[in-house]
Order: structure tokens, then C-alpha cells, then sequence
């Protein structure tokens, strides 16, 4: 079961400073529960695991479509950007071999995943194509509106190319897209063409939508049980009720002990992890916190690193830079493999005494002493630990994340549900690309280029 631990901030924060905070939280996670508060129109996702378990039909169609696009797939592409494809991603990296694009289609038992269409990489989507070339391939595309540039013009590439490749109507039993119920392009490009297709729900936003079909769908072509991925998350969704304790619920501590080190000048937040598989689950968690908080000139700033990789680069900055950070260490508790340090004969290396300990053993104690370096070099520590990288416990982490989020952008009094500021970018990418439409735009940035 997962744990919050937030006993190395206390040297930060007083105790009773963070426990002051349970009737704010308390009613942040009313107007959750209530639906009063801003945004209240995206929180489908807050009992989505439940809800989603009982829906056993659409779980089935889920399983068969990844069923049948993996019997007749090498690869898997899916194409989305943000939260179309990070919540995916995180959950099929963290479950899969860390040299998974070298093992044979039978050792994964399941096609590789492949993404388009987070970028605009000429050479990057050029050089997929190629790929595709050799490989029997399926795609699934994943947008509400179908009119996000990233992921629209990446779809009419593969698309053109799957359709090439096996013509019209077996192109069209390849492509599976997950959009909007009843309006947006993609919606009418899927029934034009006959693509399966799955439903966002209107009240769930794209960062908080990992366990609809926008992250099932994938996950389940991967190979992965989204049965035991949704256990996990409505156990979570379970213990994070509003009605549970403040202390025994772990997204109302983790949320008010943020939020008490933001008030203390700890605007940025380290998101630490200490095994490569869950960089994606880093990734994912900074789209959640940056997009949902980073509003109205507020917001703690998420960044991730890789220890003990990044400990021999970022680490100094980390132990002996600016005081205005904390650090959330994200734990992993047993291993799925069994690895020891050898002796060695000669020595020369001098870590004869390391010999017969595992790998883990020892990454733990580098965990550990992280932690205790980086407390006292004036950074406050959260640990949140999980058990083992597996499906439930994956689950649990999604939902006590996205709820955490949800409590923590009504302490500090933004809408976690929205993000005005991601459609500066795109007014002044059209207006450079000279989209009908935009016209005053284009003509108003070219005069500002010539300055």
C-alpha cells in the first residue's frame, strides 16, 4: 500500500503548521466531492476506478480492440500529445523491461508502443515511417478535438502511409481512435472511415484521463492486466474519500505539506526517482502539477530527476544551490530481478566489501543517504514509497497523485482543471504559419519580428 512519509520536512515546517491546514483541506476536498468549486465540470476522473470496474462491457471492448490490433501488430503506434499519451507512457514504461525495443515481438508477448505526435520532429516522425516500412503495424490516435496540430498532422502521415500499405478498408481495421462521444474532427474522421472507437469522457481533462480509454486502450495492447491497474486506483480512490481521516488519508498530507513549504519560499519541487523505469511516471507527474497549479502568477514549479544518475550532475546544485526547493523522493520497494556485485580477485577498485550484496541493497542505501545529505544541505524531503512496480500499485499511485493535485490547486486558489496559458504558443504558431483566421495576428507578430 502506498505511504506517505513527511517527517524530514518538520525541520522546515513545524508539525502543527502542516496539521493547522485540516479544515482547509477539508474543504478543499468538499468542493471536490460537492462540485463547488472552479472547474467542477472536470471531475469525472474522481470516481472514475469505480466507476469504471462496474462498466464490465466497455472494459471487455477495451481488452478485445487491444486484442485484436496486438495479433495482427509488430508495433503499436499511439499517436497524442500531453496527457493524450504521458499517463500511457509512464504506466507501460514502468512495467516493462528497460531494453524492451531490443526484445522480440514473442520474449515481450505483446508489440512494442511506439509514439507520434508529441512533437513536430521532421527527422523523429521521418524516420518512424521507415521503421513502419518493415514492421506490420496498428495505430491508435488519441485526441478530443482532433484538431491539436502535433498529433493531427502525424495522423495524416500514418494514416496516408498505413493506407499504402494495406489499402483502404485494412487500414482502417488498424486504426483505433479514442476522441470525443459525438463532435470534433477526429470523431467524424473515425466514422467516416469505420475506425473502432472509444470515448473521453467530457468531464474528465486530458491530465487526469490515464484510466479511461485514452490510457487503457494502450495499456492493454502492451500487454498490461488495466483490471489490476483500476483495482489499485479505486483502492486509492477508497482511502482518499472525504470523509477519511486528514492524517490517514495520504493525498491530504502530501497536499498540505506542499503547500506549507511553497508559503515557506520552497517554490520548486524535485521529483526524485532511484530506478530508470519510472521517468515517464516523473514526466506524467510534471504535465499533472505544472498545468493544474501553474496559474495567476502561482504555482510550485515540478521538475524531475533520475538518481543516482542525475546525483552526479544536478545533485550538486541540489545540495549546495539556491534554498528554494523540496525534494519528493518517489520509493520503490522490491525489485523483479536478482542481481549481485561479484568479488573481485585483485580488488583494484577497492568494492570487495560490496561483493555479494545486491544491486537494490545498495541503491537503497544511496537512497537513504541521499536523503540525509540533502536534509541537511537545507532541503526538505517527502517520500512516497510504493511496494513493487506493478499494476495495482501503479493505479494507486495515479489516483493518490491526481487527488493531491485536485487538493492542492484549491489551496492555493487556482482552477486545477483548466490551462489558458498553453494557447498563447499555439495563437502565435498560426499566426506565423498564416492560418485563415488569424490574419490580425499574423500581421500583428511580423511586425514585431521586424523590431
Amino acid at each position: 500500500m502506498l505511504k506517505v512519509n513527511i517527517d524530514s520536512i518538520f525541520g522546515f515546517v513545524p508539525k502543527d503548521e502542516v496539521y493547522s491546514l485540516e479544515n482547509k483541506v477539508a474543504e478543499a476536498n468538499s468542493s471536490i466531492y460537492k462540485k463547488t468549486g472552479k472547474g467542477s465540470e472536470f471531475l469525472g476522473w474522481v470516481s472514475l476506478p469505480s466507476g469504471a470496474l462496474a462498466d464490465t462491457a466497455e472494459i471487455k471492448r477495451i481488452k478485445d480492440c487491444a486484442s485484436r490490433l496486438a495479433g495482427i501488430s509488430d508495433i503499436i503506434v499511439v499517436i497524442g500529445i500531453g496527457g493524450s499519451y504521458l499517463g500511457a507512457r509512464a504506466v507501460i514504461d514502468a512495467l516493462s523491461s528497460n531494453f524492451n525495443s531490443l526484445l522480440s515481438k514473442d520474449e515481450r508477448k505483446a508489440p512494442l508502443i511506439l509514439y507520434a505526435g508529441n512533437n513536430i520532429g521532421e527527422d523523429y516522425h521521418e524516420e518512424l515511417l521507415k521503421i513502419l516500412d518493415n514492421k506490420d503495424y496498428s495505430l491508435i490516435v488519441i485526441s478530443k478535438s482532433g484538431t491539436t496540430t502535433e498529433p493531427a498532422i502525424a495522423l495524416r502521415v500514418l494514416k496516408e502511409h498505413c493506407e499504402k500499405k494495406y489499402g483502404k478498408p485494412g487500414a482502417s481495421k488498424r486504426i483505433a481512435a479514442v476522441t470525443d462521444s459525438s463532435r470534433g474532427a477526429l470523431k467524424k474522421l473515425a466514422d467516416s472511415e469505420g475506425y473502432e472507437t472509444f470515448v473521453i469522457p467530457d468531464d474528465v481533462g486530458g491530465r487526469f484521463s490515464v484510466l479511461t480509454p485514452v490510457g487503457l486502450l494502450p495499456i492493454a495492447a502492451a500487454g498490461y492486466d488495466i483490471d489490476k491497474l483500476l483495482q489499485g486506483a479505486a483502492e486509492m480512490e477508497n482511502i482518499c474519500r472525504s470523509d477519511s481521516s486528514f492524517e490517514k488519508n495520504p493525498a491530504n498530507m502530501y497536499a498540505a505539506s506542499r503547500f506549507c513549504l511553497y508559503n515557506k519560499g520552497k517554490a520548486i519541487e524535485i521529483l526524485a526517482g532511484f530506478t530508470p523505469n519510472i521517468n515517464y511516471i516523473i514526466e506524467w507527474w510534471k504535465q499533472l502539477y505544472g498545468e493544474s497549479e501553474g496559474k495567476n502568477g502561482k504555482g510550485i514549479f515540478p521538475a524531475g530527476v533520475n538518481f543516482t544518475t542525475d546525483l552526479h550532475s544536478m545533485g550538486q546544485w541540489i545540495q549546495d544551490g539556491v534554498r528554494n526547493i523540496f525534494e519528493t523522493v518517489l520509493s520503490i520497494g522490491s525489485q523483479s530481478n536478482t542481481l549481485k556485485v561479484p568479488a573481485d580477485e585483485s580488488n583494484l577498485d577497492e568494492l570487495n566489501f560490496l561483493a555479494g550484496k545486491r544491486f537494490c541493497e545498495i541503491n537503497k542505501m544511496a537512497e537513504l543517504g541521499t536523503l540525509i545529505a540533502h536534509v541537511e544541505g537545507g532541503v526538505p524531503n517527502i517520500s512516497i514509497s510504493i511496494e513493487r512496480l506493478d499494476e495495482g500499485n501503479i493505479g494507486e499511485l495515479i489516483y493518490f497523485f491526481e487527488k493531491a493535485c485536485a487538493v492542492s490547486g484549491y489551496l492555493l486558489g487556482v482552477n486545477p482543471f483548466d490551462q489558458p496559458g498553453v494557447e498563447a504558443y499555439k495563437k502565435n504558431m498560426f499566426a506565423l504559419l498564416d492560418k485563415p483566421g488569424f490574419e490580425k495576428e499574423s500581421e500583428e507578430i511580423h511586425g514585431k519580428l521586424k523590431l
